[in-house]
């Protein structure tokens, strides 16, 4: 007689099923896989190769190189010590010859004709030059209208209006020469984080933390195009001045390379590990500049679409970089430093210490004024050529506005670099402008000869 089959319900069988897969599984569940160490040696040595790249070889090469000469090319024992005016018996004393070479650091060849000795002389501390005279800035109006904390500012080819955009998600559009508001743009549905003009055509690019990418045309005040493709916030772009190329950057680790008429994504330029806070672009090469929260500044080849060299000096995260507008050069602002830099490879050339602050921004007008905002709400200006900090000013918060809210977002210099226009923490637009009443006699380059330049790495 057939066995009749204990029949259970649907939940019975399917909670007996998952006990058995538990039980299978129990032994080892919460190990990890095996480390294949052949494939983890591969990695490491990729990301090596990858980040010090520049630095290995440079560590072959002075390996590889002749020793350096001896102080002492002469083997007699007549032969007198460096302290001594060089004279040996019965020898004629030959006049000392100073060597020029580079370092604190002088080779002098003393003695006779058979053979001579090397000696080092202490060469003079490098002094800083005496800076160019600026005169200072001074504020003289203030622009209020924003709703949240102003993020970024662009002025167009034109220098008749400047853009600023808000956390308010508004980008609005004001007279430079009156400070009247001339539009406002709505679209964004989060923070605007980035603005561009393009001096080819007549548009306005914005970018947000809603991760859209948004072409506006200026003759209708309307958005014609999106770039589709970040998949966090966009915190910068930059287009690029002779070819229609938009680049833009921000919270996924990449910056993106835009067609700017197909809105096709040309290339996606990978290799930052943190945020990228800051693009720039230009002509020459490198074509693209990157700064970001991994410490790095990135310069990319814009035609390959990769890296073609990593800085790697910064000790903190690089929250901006700027071009000089007619020098080959470019700077980069961290809370560590303001460090400057030689195109098209990245030589460093100085430092730029002092502004102790979390550096957000920086401008650079054609005079060779540099201006560093911070988030405490300070402006230092910088002598471009010498480094040398000739003014240090406190954005005053507007009034009703908390103390705390007095951090410089964005700054830029309007297009004959004689104002400067700053977007901060207390929902206003500051504009700046030089003293016209100030000489060098009223205001003195505070600076002596024997100032010490010391040029770290």
């Amino acid at each position: 007689m057939i066995e009749e089959v204990q029949r259970h319900s649907v939940h019975t069988l399917v909670f007996r099923s998952l006990k058995r897969t538990h039980d299978v599984f129990i032994s080892n569940q919460g190990m990890l896989p095996p480390v294949d160490e052949k494939a983890e040696k591969i990695r490491k040595a990729v990301k090596a190769r990858d980040t010090y790249g520049l630095v290995m070889d440079r560590v072959r090469q002075n390996a590889l190189r002749p020793p350096q000469l001896a102080i002492t090319n002469g083997t007699s024992d007549k032969q007198p010590l460096a302290i001594t005016d060089g004279s040996i018996p019965g020898e004629t004393p030959n006049v000392p010859i100073v060597g020029a070479m580079q370092g604190s650091m002088a080779l002098s060849t003393i003695g006779g004709s058979g053979s001579g000795t090397q000696t080092l002389m202490p060469r003079k501390a490098p002094a800083m030059p005496k800076p160019k005279w600026h005169p200072p800035w001074k504020l003289y109006r203030v622009i209020s209208g924003h709703l949240g904390w102003v993020r970024c500012v662009a002025v167009e080819p034109g220098n008749e209006w400047f853009a600023t955009g808000s956390n308010d998600r508004v980008i609005k559009i004001w007279d430079l020469a009156s400070g009247r508001l001339k539009v406002s743009l709505t679209g964004h549905i989060s923070n605007v984080r980035g603005l561009a003009v393009s001096s080819r055509h007549p548009y306005l690019f914005s970018c947000g933390e809603d991760r859209q990418v948004k072409c506006w045309d200026l003759e209708y005040n309307k958005v014609i195009r999106h770039y589709h493709g970040h998949l966090s916030a966009v915190y910068s772009l930059a287009l690029h001045p002779t070819i229609d190329v938009l680049i833009t950057a921000g919270r996924d680790y990449t910056a993106r390379v835009w067609d700017m008429r197909t809105k096709a994504n040309v290339h996606t330029l990978v290799g930052h590990s943190n945020t990228i806070a800051s693009v720039i672009s230009q002509v020459a090469e490198p074509q693209v500049v990157t700064g970001s929260h991994d410490c790095t500044i990135r310069l990319w080849d814009l035609a390959a679409g990769k890296s073609r060299c990593t800085l790697t000096n910064h000790k903190k995260s690089v929250r901006s970089v700027v071009f000089h507008p007619s020098l080959y050069m470019f700077a980069s602002a961290s809370p560590d430093n303001i460090k400057q830099w030689m195109c098209p490879d990245g030589k460093f050339t100085q430092n730029l210490s002092g502004h102790n602050a979390i550096v957000n921004c920086l401008a650079v007008n054609p005079d060779g004024v540099l201006v560093s905002g911070g988030d405490n709400g300070t402006l230092h200006c910088w002598d471009w050529r010498t480094g040398y900090n000739f003014q240090r000013l406190q954005a005053p918060v507007q009034p009703g506005s908390m103390d705390n809210e007095s951090g410089i977002f964005a700054m830029t210099f309007d297009q004959s670099g004689s104002r400067l226009i700053t977007t901060e923490a207390d929902k206003t637009i500051k504009i700046y402008r030089e003293d016209d009443t100030a000489t060098e006699e009223s205001h003195p380059i505070n600076w002596r000869p024997e100032i010490l330049k010391r040029k770290k790495y």
